[in-house]
């Protein structure tokens, strides 16, 4: 049986770009990676954290830098 090839990417499956072609961000309070989202499409630019909780500063002290 042929051997099959790995869809994942050589660089061990760490996606350079999100979805629909937009790249994740890092949130400004925790940190995470984040991927754009349809609700976000007119202001993707603008999103700077990943959720209500983090843009409401409850869940962890801001990163510095």
């Amino acid at each position: 049986m042929p051997k099959r090839e790995s869809k994942r990417p050589p660089d061990g499956g760490v996606r350079a770009r999100g979805v629909n072609g937009h790249p994740d961000k890092p949130c400004l309070r925790c940190g995470r990676p984040f991927s754009w989202r349809k609700k976000w499409a007119r202001d993707w630019d603008q999103v700077r954290y990943c959720s209500d909780r983090c843009r409401m500063g409850k869940s962890a002290p801001p990163l510095a830098g």
